[in-house]
């Protein structure tokens, strides 16, 4: 299994949002980089569920329940999707400034390379921000 962050702005799709369509098309991602990262995933995996802009917090974890599909909004099909669903809140939202005072993270993607939209993470990072979270 691997583990992954993914943004979203929660004004365009929140947490919340996610948990009352039951499951959710991850799409829209216009960069490498991410692709390569939603076309890696495989059912089963995990994910952090981050909102970005407002809010800068993990919410919550979701699990890819589709891997390798064609993002619905790419006409030409170059760019990769997944669908995912809810799997849990967090109990206490981890935000993007207690994940830069943790040492034990400063290597991990969310801040090496901040504008990444879907991010890998190690197992360790996964279980350190669970820790965080309460989880």
């Amino acid at each position: 299994m691997r583990y992954w962050l993914m943004k979203s702005e929660p004004d365009a799709y929140s947490w919340d949002d996610l948990n009352a369509e039951g499951e959710g098309t991850w799409d829209g991602v216009r960069n490498h980089r991410a692709k390569n990262n939603l076309a890696a995933m495989e059912v089963g995996d995990q994910a952090f569920f981050y909102h970005s802009n407002i809010g800068k917090e993990i919410v919550g974890i979701v699990e890819i329940s589709e891997s390798g599909l064609t993002d619905p909004t790419d006409p030409e099909g170059k760019w990769a999707a997944v669908k995912v669903k809810p799997k849990s809140v967090i109990p206490k939202p981890v935000t993007l400034k207690a994940i830069k005072a943790e040492p034990r993270l400063a290597e991990c993607e969310l801040i090496k390379l901040s504008r990444l939209s879907v991010a890998e993470l190690t197992p360790e990072e996964w279980t350190v921000i669970l820790e965080m979270g309460g989880a």
